[in-house]
């Protein structure tokens, strides 16, 4: 059956196009950026990982190589707040590779406090990892993404378009985000290069612990998702990893400006049903 002029093995192939993109994911070295980066490599893309946990980094390639057909992908560990990091990583991924097909701008923080519980060096803290380094980032990566009319897809957080208390730095940081991608997506757009962002809801990573919680703190709120997420249930990794494919592949080709939610409906809930 074809659809629109299309076979079947076209289609296939549009969604698995990310076979040999060199793809620099940051933040993957746990949680959403590592199950992207290990989905990227079932899917035949050639990494470029960072991350600031070197060791888990080292694991997280390591699985990437077993599972993606032993490439050698390449590591460039470090903190994206310092300016010379970015710079040094963008340069190292154009030296090994010689070009960029897709950027995941993954890394990020959370941070808990509100507008009277939180202090300057916090917000400073979260934007300028969760914003400020992607901002620099994107706009080194973004002559080579030009010359390979590649894409960009950013991490963003159903926080970036709903808004919750004691959470204020990292709802902030998530809105401007939202906003980065639909601006620097027009920008863009001319010189055929796609920028998109997804929105996910509480996905079961340990985001949260970093952030401060206890056990017990993050197994009320996985439960309590079963009420504030439509679908009954928080997210998994692999789901916010597969949203993030289907963006960077020729499936999306006439997709940009985009703030995808993947939260299993909570972006469309109302306070009455919370």
């Amino acid at each position: 059956m074809q659809v629109s002029g299309m076979s079947a093995s076209s289609v296939a192939l549009r969604a698995s196009s990310l076979k040999g993109k060199v793809t620099l994911i940051t933040g993957a070295s746990s949680g959403i950026g590592a199950g992207t980066a290990v989905l990227f490599a079932k899917l035949g893309a050639v990494l470029a990982l960072n991350g600031r946990d070197v060791e888990n980094l080292t694991k997280v390639a390591k699985e990437c190589t077993e599972c993606g057909g032993g490439t050698q992908h390449l590591l460039v560990p470090g903190d994206l707040t310092d300016e010379d990091t970015v710079k040094k990583t963008v340069e190292e991924v154009i030296a090994r590779f010689g070009r960029l097909d897709v950027l995941v701008n993954n890394a990020g923080i959370l941070a808990m406090g509100g507008i009277e519980t939180s202090d300057l060096a916090t917000y400073d803290r979260v934007m300028n990892i969760n914003v400020r380094s992607v901002y620099q980032l994107t706009q080194l990566c973004v002559p080579h993404l030009i010359k390979t009319k590649g894409c960009i897809v950013n991490v963003s957080s159903v926080a970036g378009c709903r808004s919750y208390p004691d959470n204020l730095a990292y709802c902030v940081s998530k809105c401007a985000l939202d906003q980065f991608t639909r601006c620097v997506a027009l920008e863009l757009a001319p010189k055929q290069v796609r920028v998109n962002s997804v929105c996910p809801g509480v996905i079961v990573t340990d985001i949260f612990k970093k952030a401060g919680m206890d056990e017990k703190e993050n197994a009320m709120l996985f439960e309590k998702s079963k009420q504030t997420h439509a679908l009954g249930r928080p997210g998994e990794v692999d789901e916010v990893a597969h949203g993030i494919a289907f963006l960077a592949s020729d499936a999306a080709s006439f997709i940009t400006g985009v703030n995808l939610p993947i939260d299993g409906g909570r972006h469309a809930m109302s306070p009455r049903e919370i």
